[in-house]
């Protein structure tokens, strides 16, 4: 319906008629089949009932097929050609519309690359046949010739279907026939681009009908180009008046346009001409005028139906942010009110305070101002700014009022929160509250809720589509697992709710954890055992990644979420601006990893003292102690920054072109890097070993160095032997080739 209304009208469709697309009202708009109608020509229309509903009085006979049922591609066709011999006999008409759904109902079902458009093609170049035919034969009788208009309402996607805005889709044919057209023989005409809201002036101009008030198109020139240059210029000045009409009524400012300029100038050639037409002056200067004055109008027609084609596409943003600043104010205090609502008394309270009335005034008066100086400034057309001033007063009122509301929420928030950290309740009661539920809880709750949602988007850019929904509902089950521990608030729980262990939310994250891993490590040996090629390899790879990710999130304390953003930062910087475009080799690169994972290490809260170790992340989602579970979370949560930032390089070196070598080059740099303190310490320890600081300071150094050598070697081996593989499996290929 909407390419319908574009194509009669001339006009740009809008979203809310994709809405009415499925029961398409009656057109009210002017447009060129009620201007046929007035002019008293009759039409005839067979096909797509959506012609019918738009057009529900002005065909003298028409049969409608219904154009939702597209798994009928053969009958739907076959309805509109029974008509077409008995109808073409006929000399009773002066318009017949034929809308054939066969090639739309056969790229909805298989795309354009089924084997039944060929045979749908085949069927429609025979009906073209036989309608070209028909009217050729009736021009020898008649006198004036007719014109076969062939065009399409919409392209097709590769998958068949049209409702974006790829080339395949916002592309058609059209094609115009008659013999009136001048051609010389052997001639051919390069196609050109033109829109689809053309075809209505076009459509006019050809029947000597006016063009449709609200089209923004222009006729096509090369319809009339055999006819005198008199009448060209008449054509062309009707659609330019047209066009400039519009644009008068559209674009306040329309002085200042650049197609309105070009217009006056138009206008001042085609007089000159007509004065020097009645003057009857040397025919080559009226011929050299006529055709400057034409040029200008080609030029004049292109500039208005720009410029009327842009402001149609233009959005009333003042009134959108308004409506949006509506809506989030409604939200947050839903949001904010969600304790007392879902409590025992569930009622919902939003006091307004002598203070917040105050507020309410003063944000009035300066939401007005604002109001003045937008409607005053702008030039194009806005819907707040054209209500009467008591309604646009009542929506500036209704903003102020819920920000108020808002705030006053808020402040009791905070209120009572002051009063549970002095242990009162706001009757006068006296209660106990743990001291991790109110030392800046609300603060660390948001620091939280801010870094997941960083971690989200520094990291869900380069993953799968299972494993970016899984990176969030795990970083979801994070959030929900610190609330349910207690360390963040969270607006679902009421203030009297125990603080419970989390193991339901810890484990909903590791299956969530598990899951992208999973779909890693699958991905992988798919490129490795299928060879499905880099990308597949890469994105497995990242998934991985991802994964460890949101498990070191999960066993991270809220206060250290932030590091982990940081890190993620960094990582994403390094990548964009320095290491992939300054082009530095793996050895450079593995260096520089091996030192930021290092100082994450540090950064995290470590230390060469053993007590630093977080022993309570061996115990996440575990309700009993079970050794190796408990060892490996520990493992992993000291480890953390190390790990990822290795992880982060094989990631990193796998998008290379050579990434088989450089992955080689990194594991050798890696190891080695990792190999020199070891060996130092195990010196030091065994020259200095009845040294009163060994047990302190060089005891723990070694055990924590040692353990990283262990993960970094079985990481190196591991992608070594991976790559070995690989490469071996490539080798076999290309000696078998």
């Amino acid at each position: 319906m909407p390419r319908i209304k574009a194509l009669m009208t001339g006009s740009l469709p809008g979203f809310v008629d994709v809405v009415r697309n499925l029961n398409s009202p009656a057109l009210l708009e002017d447009n060129v089949v009620t201007q046929a109608k007035a002019a008293g020509k009759r039409i005839i229309f067979y096909g797509d009932e959506t012609w019918v509903k738009l057009f529900p009085k002005h065909f003298v006979e028409y049969d409608g097929t219904t154009s939702f049922f597209v798994s009928d591609y053969t009958e739907v066709d076959n309805n509109v050609t029974r008509h077409l011999d008995k109808v073409l006999k006929r000399g009773d008409w002066d318009v017949l519309i034929l809308h054939y759904l066969g090639l739309d109902h056969i790229g909805h079902i298989s795309g354009p690359s089924s084997p039944l458009i060929g045979r749908k093609l085949s069927e429609m170049d025979s009906i073209l046949m036989r309608i070209h035919t028909s009217l050729l034969s009736e021009e020898r009788e008649a006198l004036s010739p007719s014109l076969l208009v062939l065009c399409g309402d919409h392209g097709m996607s590769e998958s068949g279907g049209h409702g974006a805005s790829s080339l395949e889709e916002v592309n058609t044919a059209l094609l115009l026939t008659s013999s009136a057209f001048e051609r010389k023989p052997g001639e051919v005409r390069p196609p050109e681009r033109v829109q689809q809201t053309d075809l209505a002036a076009t459509l006019a101009v050809g029947l000597g009908l006016p063009i449709p008030q609200h089209s923004v198109g222009r006729f096509l020139f090369p319809v009339v180009q055999g006819r005198a240059l008199r009448e060209q210029l008449r054509l062309l000045h009707l659609n330019a008046v047209q066009l400039s009409r519009l644009l008068q009524v559209r674009v306040p400012g329309y002085k200042r346009e650049h197609g309105f300029e070009q217009f006056k100038i138009s206008e001042r050639l085609h007089g000159n001409w007509v004065r020097l037409y009645l003057e009857e002056n040397n025919a080559e200067i009226l011929l050299n005028m006529g055709a400057k004055a034409r040029k200008q109008y080609l030029y004049t027609l292109k500039a208005l139906s720009q410029a009327l084609s842009s402001q149609e596409a233009q959005y009333d943003i003042y009134s959108m942010v308004v409506g949006t600043v509506v809506v989030l104010e409604v939200l947050a205090l839903l949001l904010l009110s969600v304790p007392q609502a879902l409590g025992a008394t569930a009622k919902l309270e939003v006091p307004l305070s002598p203070v917040c009335s105050l507020l309410f005034y003063v944000m009035f008066l300066l939401l007005w101002a604002m109001h003045m100086v937008v409607c005053t400034s702008t030039e194009s057309s806005c819907y707040l700014c054209s209500l009467a001033w008591p309604m646009a007063g009542g929506v500036l009122a209704l903003v102020s009022a819920l920000l108020c509301g808002v705030l006053s929420t808020l402040t009791r928030m905070c209120l009572r929160g002051k009063l549970l950290r002095r242990g009162t309740w706001p009757s006068g009661g006296w209660t106990t509250v743990d001291k991790k539920r109110s030392d800046h809880q609300a603060e660390l709750s948001v620091l939280a809720a801010l870094s997941l949602l960083a971690i989200f988007a520094l990291v869900q850019s380069r993953c799968s589509s299972v494993a970016k929904g899984a990176l969030a509902l795990g970083l979801l089950g994070v959030y929900c697992y610190r609330a349910a521990t207690g360390h963040v608030l969270s607006p679902w729980q009421q203030d009297n709710k125990d603080v419970s262990r989390g193991i339901i939310e810890a484990r909903f994250v590791y299956v969530f954890v598990l899951g992208i891993l999973f779909t890693g490590i699958k991905d992988m040996l798919k490129s490795q055992v299928l060879a499905a090629g880099i990308p597949v390899k890469t994105v497995g790879l990242w998934d991985v990644y991802s994964g460890l990710v949101l498990l070191t999130a999960l066993l991270f304390r809220p206060h250290n979420l932030p590091v982990l953003v940081c890190s993620l930062l960094i990582q994403t910087v390094m990548t964009k601006f320095i290491w992939r475009p300054l082009r530095h080799g793996a050895a450079e690169v593995t260096v520089m990893h091996y030192w930021f994972g290092q100082a994450f290490f540090y950064f995290q809260g470590n230390s060469n003292n053993i007590a630093t170790v977080d022993i309570s992340a061996g115990f996440v989602g575990l309700n009993t102690y079970v050794e190796v579970p408990a060892m490996f979370l520990t493992a992993f949560a000291t480890y953390a920054g190390p790990v990822l930032w290795a992880s982060h390089l094989v990631n990193f070196l796998s998008w290379e072109p050579n990434s088989g070598p450089a992955l080689r080059r990194a594991c050798f740099c890696y190891a080695l890097l990792s190999s020199v303190p070891v060996s130092a310490y195990v010196v030091l320890v065994t020259a200095l070993r009845y040294h009163l600081f060994i047990w302190s300071v060089f005891s723990p150094k070694l055990l924590y160095v040692g353990m990283h050598l262990l993960v970094t070697a079985a990481l190196c081996l591991g992608f070594t032997a991976v790559d070995r593989a690989g490469a071996k499996a490539d080798a076999g290929k290309v000696a078998h080739c």
